[in-house]
């Protein structure tokens, strides 16, 4: 395993959440790299730095639908004295041969079309008569070409600076520019810029795929009738759904009853598809503790160095855990407490990171900020636990929502902080400042 098995002291030994999360990155490295589909690469994090082949845009192009012109041809224009200026042809996008624009002519253009050799600026239509125009009309300053050279004839109202409403080539990005930096994860406009300078493939870690399953002959599967003693399986679903928060693709596993057998098949069943194995209860203490008794001698089976090792964390609440390795991978099981705040804050502390360690990612903690503790009494916590209270955070102030009881499954739906009291208060009053985790 790691250095757990070297600091280990004993099973009465109280581990920090520090040293146990160390612990825990210590076992986790990033996956390989493999070469993805642009699509399939969404949300993976890139491993290498991204070249821009071609230039963005390619090519010098109008940002409107207009008229492209050479500026001497439309100086001084107005509404009383319009430019007229003989339409010579149009250019629509993707279009690869151009006329040529010389004095006294224009050429109609489409949004994202080339701009035409000899034009220097684009007129919107909104500053013309539309070419509506058949030939010089009394009182306009008439600037066209020969007549015979002419298809119609545009009346242009507004005078246009030199390269008015023209995309200028590489004004995007250049050859030879870094698109995008070796660690970006990869979402819509990141996929997109890929897309736009031809990169059809990326060189990315892939998304973890990682299994959630309960344990409990209690857990019943939503929509399903709940019989006597019986509770609604939420730990699955909710850690999932926190797996795929943290970037993995995750699946979920039905509970599984109180039965260490049926508990290491169903998990070695799973290993064919997981980068990570975390389970939800049968961690603590209690004669139905499956967890423990169907993992905790894996390693007199496996390969060298896989095991699972259970301990207690000075921490409330989450105070026991599980981690470690399983199967001829080695891949990575974390055992989480059963109650589903304890499971959800300890999925925060400990999964998340290593979800996201598996990423590749540099930042694998949710941020954290300082606030002014916003309650109408003292916030108490046992001695020598490191407390993780639920909270709404809001312009540098932090209320608690709900108390500390990790059932309390509402209240953990109302929060979007954690409140930290440290292992050496046991009193936090009103108004002082409390480290705050930012949950989203």
């Amino acid at each position: 395993m790691s250095s757990a098995a070297t600091r280990t002291t004993g099973e009465d030994h109280l581990w920090s959440v520090d040293d146990h999360l160390e612990d825990i990155l210590a076992t986790v490295r990033p996956l390989e790299p493999i070469e993805l589909q642009l699509l399939d690469a969404q949300g993976c994090v890139l491993v290498e730095d991204v070249t821009v082949p071609v230039s963005l845009p390619p090519f010098d192009n109008s940002s409107m639908d207009g008229y492209a012109v050479r500026v001497a041809d439309v100086a001084g224009a107005s509404e009383e004295y319009p430019a007229v200026l003989v339409v010579v042809g149009d250019v629509a996008a993707g279009q690869a041969e151009q006329p040529s624009v010389g004095p006294g002519q224009a050429v109609r253009i489409m949004t994202g079309a080339p701009l035409p050799p000899g034009a220097e600026a684009v007129v919107p239509v909104e500053w013309t008569d539309g070419g509506l125009g058949e030939g010089p009309v009394s009182g306009m300053r008439a600037r066209s070409a020969a007549p015979e050279a002419a298809s119609g004839q545009v009346q242009v109202h507004r005078p246009a600076e030199a390269r008015a409403h023209v995309r200028a080539k590489g004004s995007d990005v250049k050859a030879g520019d870094r698109a995008l930096e070796a660690g970006t994860i990869l979402g819509p406009p990141q996929i997109g810029l890929l897309a736009a300078i031809g990169r059809g493939t990326v060189r990315v870690r892939p998304r973890p795929r990682v299994v959630v399953l309960s344990t409990g002959s209690e857990l019943v599967q939503p929509d399903e009738e709940l019989g006597a003693g019986q509770i609604y399986d939420s730990n699955s679903f909710a850690l999932c759904a926190a797996a795929r928060d943290a970037g993995a693709i995750a699946y979920r596993v039905g509970a599984v009853a109180d039965d260490a057998a049926t508990l290491r098949a169903t998990i070695e069943d799973q290993l064919i598809r997981a980068d990570m194995l975390v389970t939800t209860g049968g961690v603590s203490v209690g004669a139905y503790d499956v967890v423990k008794e169907a993992l905790s001698s894996v390693g007199d089976e496996d390969e060298a160095g896989s095991g699972i090792d259970f301990r207690k964390l000075a921490m409330q609440p989450g105070k026991p855990q599980g981690f470690g390795s399983i199967g001829p991978d080695h891949t990575p099981l974390l055992a989480l407490p059963g109650n589903p705040v304890s499971s959800y804050v300890s999925f925060e502390l400990f999964v998340r990171p290593a979800i996201r360690t598996l990423m590749g990612l540099k930042d694998i903690h949710r941020p954290t900020t300082r606030a002014t503790l916003k309650a109408d009494k003292a916030l108490t916590s046992p001695a020598g636990r490191r407390q993780f209270l639920r909270g709404t955070y809001a312009e540098g102030e932090v209320t608690p929502v709900g108390g500390a009881g990790s059932h309390l499954v509402a209240a953990l739906a109302h929060a979007d902080a954690l409140i930290v009291v440290p292992e050496d208060d046991t009193s936090v009053e009103p108004g002082a400042e409390v480290e705050v985790v930012l949950l989203g």
